[in-house]
């Protein structure tokens, strides 16, 4: 864990109103290049909400939402961005339902990826399997993720883990610097689930990760900061060793309040 790493993402006081119910809160968090930052917390915390305002999906009713590096005051605001330009910034993301080309291999639904954010996506002539960065970015994606050997198979026939980790390699095919995870773990059996920590886990060499996830034991494994949110606010943040036994989140979020004597 690296305390003085840079932020790579940041938000500060975000709100999302829906008509009279406020769905996210105040949230402030800084998520660090080299770390996985988890967000974890009871139904209805806001989770989702909040990742669908980092990654764009959703605008922000309050707040601000910047990426580090972009300009000479370390930060650039992207709070106004479509995802399209917030993925062309560096910012990729999965989505709790897979969103890949089921007719397609594993091999092309991670070169249209990488494809869609090359320096010159459309091209009228030409093959489009002759772009060399392109087939390079492509094949380490899928050696990341796990699937080199399953590259030719089409989608609809990799198990649901894989198609988990073909979702990855599609992000990581347009090399992003933060990487948000909404629920990857969702529906997996205990062997898939391994698979797809240990990839979680190498995420993070040279990039920031936020993940929302359920899995406790795969959180406090893979996490170096954690935040625990209820009814749309933060009410712990930090190391998860300290987070754990806050009386606030065990209360929130284990229900109860106190460890027993």
């Amino acid at each position: 864990m690296a305390d003085n790493a840079q932020v790579a993402l940041r938000a500060e006081g975000l709100r999302k109103h829906f008509g009279g119910l406020t769905a996210v809160s105040d949230v402030s968090l800084d998520v660090h290049t080299g770390e996985i930052h988890a967000v974890i917390g009871p139904n209805g915390a806001g989770k989702s909400t909040l990742i669908n305002l980092l990654s764009g999906d959703l605008t922000p009713s309050a707040g601000e939402i910047m990426i580090g590096g972009q300009n000479s005051s370390g930060f650039g605001d992207i709070t106004r961005l479509a995802p399209d330009r917030r993925a062309r910034a560096g910012l990729g993301r999965s989505y709790q339902k897979t969103t890949i080309f089921p007719q397609f291999s594993a091999q092309e639904n991670v070169r249209l990826a990488a494809q869609a954010h090359a320096a010159s996506p459309l091209k009228m002539f030409g093959n489009v399997t002759s772009d060399a960065d392109v087939n390079r970015r492509t094949s380490e994606a899928l050696e990341q993720a796990g699937l080199l050997a399953r590259a030719q198979m089409t989608a609809t026939h990799l198990s649901h883990g894989e198609q988990r980790q073909l979702e990855i390699a599609m992000v990581l095919a347009t090399q992003p610097r933060i990487i948000l995870l909404d629920e990857p773990l969702a529906g997996m059996g205990q062997s898939e689930a391994r698979k797809v920590v240990d990839l979680i886990a190498s995420l993070k060499k040279g990039r920031a990760v936020l993940v929302v996830e359920h899995d406790m034991d795969a959180v406090f494994e893979l996490a170096d900061r954690l935040t625990v949110m209820a009814d749309g606010h933060v009410i712990a943040s930090g190391l998860p060793q300290d987070v754990r036994v806050d009386p606030a989140v065990r209360l929130a979020y284990l229900g109860v309040e106190e460890d027993a004597a």
